[in-house]
């Protein structure tokens, strides 16, 4: 299934989605890969606000604020998978038969879903700025990527499937 077709699915179908990941059998590269593609659209998604902040700063290039947001988007590798853990452990206190490896896809695979949502995200944050839209926009991804994660999170904690 080609990349643009698997998000649509992921969009209509969260819990068969996630599913699909699964039946793959377990591959960290390919877990990996998901946070690493989402990673990549949260930072292309930065580039318009880095470049408004330049342009209304004086600056002549965006280009360090863009490296910061680089490396700042780097530094967060390791709180996604602490919060893949941590939301295993506590599925798990409630009585969840999922694995670590299943709540890192559902973490993962609902982060790189709601990507194109971050881009634009970046798209207003840039082209308009603070305000209503921006303000609205930054809310329908949160609501968007916490209804996928919870929804993929409690399949996958179900335990495998007969």
């Amino acid at each position: 299934m080609s990349v643009s077709t698997e998000l649509v699915s992921t969009w209509t179908a969260p819990r068969k989605a996630v599913r699909r990941h699964l039946a793959r059998g377990r591959s960290e590269p390919f877990a990996f890969t998901l946070l690493l593609v989402f990673l990549i659209l949260a930072f292309v998604g930065q580039w318009p606000t880095a470049a408004r902040e330049a342009h209304f700063a004086g600056d002549a290039s965006a280009a360090p604020r863009i490296l910061a947001r680089a490396l700042a988007v780097l530094a967060t590798l390791p709180l996604w998978y602490g919060l893949a853990a941590l939301s295993h452990l506590v599925s798990r206190a409630l009585g969840g038969q999922g694995t670590w490896y299943g709540a890192r896809i559902a973490l993962f695979w609902a982060l790189a879903s709601v990507g194109p949502l971050m881009l634009l995200q970046g798209l207003v944050s840039g082209m308009i700025g603070p305000g209503p839209a921006l303000w609205s926009v930054t809310v329908v991804v949160g609501v968007a990527f916490l209804w996928l994660w919870l929804t993929m999170l409690h399949e996958v904690e179900k335990g495998p499937q007969p």
